[in-house]
């Protein structure tokens, strides 16, 4: 499983091809997500002009999208790529422009973080943020995906204990080097390395550095399983992660279940099923309530930036795009990346140093946003 690494997707817009060549299967489970399936219609006139085919359509689009800032943390389901649920949380709030905080894979369920327009410009600070992974290592079997759904490249009849599982886990906390699946998105010498690996060709990656916080033995639930924890930085992959252990444990293993719990600052409890996400849809759809209640505010992935409040003039200036002089004895004495507000809303990303606030990136957040509650974190 790949645990965001820098050159991973950023956004949803863009085509995750490991997951869609890897699961062909779910691009059917789940047309009926992406809008695809039709209810049976009796036969109608319809009007054959193409001209007038093409000015409906373009009427439609234009009707039909409009503007919603913010993020929803989908609770993926196992089978859906994340390409697939941008595009369902795409489809339900009608949004213009939608795109995910770093891709999970079909075979992982948990949180997938989605940015909905303006939130889009935030996706960055999500990405650099922790994760947080549980997953389950298979022992005896070595993988040439490194997960469930590979082929089988190496047996092993031993089982590891708990002593030694325990006894191994330190050296795998903190800054290791970990040289990625084969099967993984990193481009070598312009082509991605699981293409590839698909054409029978051997790839040798590099080690990388990657950061490892916390790494725990949570379960063991017969000789065959271990169950794990895992807090890292970006660019770790767990899948590596279990092979790595795997070998050195004098067995091999690779990953047969996956759920990501924390990514930057969205947590368990911010998490959505689709289930409901589409029930509150209906809802809205009927009056009975707003989708502005599933969306959480688009500062929220700016939790670790301090906030700088400015004055109305000083944001109109900001607002143009021009920098802002610091002055007086109450000026802020921070200095970097903050985000600034004004009469408590989100107005830019800017860096503040020799004495100024130099805008960045300057949201415009008409349209719809997160209800005024989702302020609060759970």
């Amino acid at each position: 499983m790949t645990m965001d690494p820098a050159h991973d997707t950023i956004s949803g817009e863009q085509a995750d091809q490991r997951d869609v060549q890897k699961n062909n299967f779910a691009d059917d489970n789940f047309a009926g997500l992406g809008g695809n399936s039709q209810p049976h219609q009796e036969p109608r006139r319809v009007n054959n002009d193409p001209r007038a085919n093409a000015k409906q359509k373009g009427n439609q689009v234009r009707r039909d999208r409009r503007d919603v800032h913010g993020w929803v943390v989908l609770d993926k389901p196992i089978g859906m790529t994340s390409t697939q649920a941008v595009a369902v949380l795409k489809r339900l709030f009608n949004a213009k422009r939608a795109g995910h905080a770093g891709t999970l894979d079909p075979l992982a369920s948990g949180g997938l973080p989605i940015a909905l327009g303006e939130a889009t410009k935030t996706v960055p600070f999500v990405m650099d943020g922790r994760k947080r992974y549980q997953f389950t290592v298979c022992w005896g079997e070595e993988r040439d995906t490194d997960d469930i759904e590979g082929r089988v490249t190496a047996t092993s009849d031993q089982r590891p204990t708990r002593e030694a599982i325990l006894a191994l886990l330190p050296r795998f906390t903190g800054v290791i080097e970990q040289i990625p699946p084969r099967y993984s998105a990193i481009k070598v010498q312009g082509e991605r390395a699981y293409d590839l690996a698909r054409d029978g060709e051997v790839v040798e990656l590099a080690p990388r550095p990657v950061e490892i916080h916390q790494l725990t033995l949570v379960d063991q639930p017969d000789r065959d399983r271990a169950v794990f924890e895992a807090e890292c930085g970006k660019g770790t992959y767990v899948r590596a992660l279990a092979r790595d252990m795997g070998r050195i444990l004098g067995t091999f293993g690779h990953i047969c279940a996956l759920r990501r719990t924390l990514v930057g600052p969205f947590g368990e409890n911010d998490m959505i099923p689709l289930d409901r996400l589409e029930a509150l849809c209906d809802r809205a759809a009927s009056g009975e309530g707003s989708l502005a209640d599933a969306l959480m505010p688009v500062e929220t992935a700016l939790d670790d930036i301090p906030a700088l409040a400015v004055t109305r003039a000083d944001a109109a200036r900001l607002h143009r795009g021009q920098a802002v002089l610091l002055r007086g004895r109450d000026a802020p004495t921070c200095s970097g990346t903050v985000y600034v507000t004004v009469a408590g809303r989100l107005l830019a990303l800017a860096e503040v140093g020799n004495g100024e606030i130099i805008p960045k990136r300057v949201f415009n957040l008409t349209g719809l946003t997160a209800s005024p509650g989702r302020n609060e974190r759970n």
